[in-house]
């Protein structure tokens, strides 16, 4: 039976679910689940958690499809709960650590909405990326969820053509965190030389990725803010879940450098974009509370380009869904 309008409101904007799984992944239940204690008082012992107030959780998670309990006061996983034991999914659920900056930064949504800028300071003290820079466990724990942990491995084939690899002798990846995208690339295509440019604390954690992969020999870590000036006569640069984390002002100052940097080389400019030609972007508001950045059509891109003194060439996809826009300088 089809849940009346006012049944489908409150069902809209319960809270208490999605507090209740953030909890549940913070104290790690499902892992402790998985290790033999369904029993909710040695499950509550090994949580560090009230047993009563555990259980009503759990009861609670157990009537909306997340864990069953096949006795009383015992608990077990379902498919749906073995995900809270994924290292991503924990780094983005956790309240203790940067899944509780992602989690309370939504109490700052009514004041973004209002002003059109982001109020994260107004909830945390300081802007979203000054805050990370204070908090380097937390700066960790955001770049492993830019990385591996969070997004799996990277498809590196970022030109449409595979034969046009050789064609590239240098690559830079403009914002590249700790390198995960960077190291494929380079494994991949072993005539290459990589640079990786972020900021200090982020690239100093790039040396066990790029030992791992075997490709320290031919790496650089260009340690810096990518609106200073980049390093110049690259065949390719790369700007991968970078821009939509910038409002349009930012994202045309990035550009702009990325335009400076290749004009030497006639280097081409590779950017990763969520919507292809003609599709509608996604209202991506976890970014407008966090730093105030969007998701762009190809056209509102094509147009930012353009300001910063590039001109788009071509679109592509990858395998994985991810539009790929090229750009020129000039």
């Amino acid at each position: 039976m089809a849940l009346s309008p006012a049944n489908d409101l409150w069902a809209l904007s319960d809270l208490c679910t999605p507090w209740c799984v953030h909890v549940v992944a913070t104290l790690r239940v499902a892992t402790h689940i998985a290790a033999g204690r369904e029993e909710i008082h040695a499950l509550a012992a090994a949580c560090g958690a009230n047993e009563d107030s555990l259980e009503r959780v759990l009861r609670h998670l157990v009537e909306k499809g997340l864990f069953t309990e096949p006795a009383p006061g015992r608990f077990a996983l379902n498919d749906t709960a073995r995900g809270l034991q994924d290292e991503g999914m924990l780094l983005g659920l956790d309240l203790d650590g940067f899944g509780g900056r992602m989690a309370h930064a939504w109490s700052t949504l009514l004041p973004a909405v209002r002003s059109g800028m982001p109020a994260y300071h107004e909830r945390f003290g300081l802007p979203y990326w000054e805050d990370l820079e204070a908090h380097p466990a937390i700066s960790a724990q955001f770049d492993s969820m830019m990385s591996f942990a969070g997004h799996g491995v990277p498809d590196w084939r970022v030109l449409p053509q595979a034969e046009e690899w050789a064609q590239i002798r240098t690559v830079v990846d403009v914002g590249g965190g700790t390198g995960a995208l960077l190291a494929e690339i380079l494994k991949a295509q072993p005539h290459l030389r990589g640079i990786l440019v972020d900021l200090p604390r982020t690239v100093a954690r790039a040396a066990e990725l790029f030992a791992a992969a075997g490709v320290m020999d031919r790496v650089t870590a260009s340690a810096q803010s990518f609106f200073d000036p980049l390093p110049e006569g690259a065949d390719l640069y790369l700007l991968k879940s970078v821009l939509n984390d910038w409002p349009d002002r930012e994202v045309t100052a990035i550009l702009r450098r990325c335009a400076e940097a290749a004009r030497s080389s006639s280097g081409r400019v590779v950017v990763f974009n969520t919507a292809g030609p003609g599709e509608a972007a996604s209202p991506d508001l976890l970014m407008l509370v966090l730093v105030g950045g969007k998701e762009r059509t190809v056209e509102e891109f094509t147009a930012l380009a353009a300001e910063a003194g590039l001109r788009v060439t071509g679109t592509s996809r990858q395998a994985g869904g991810k539009t790929l826009i090229e750009c020129r300088a000039g």
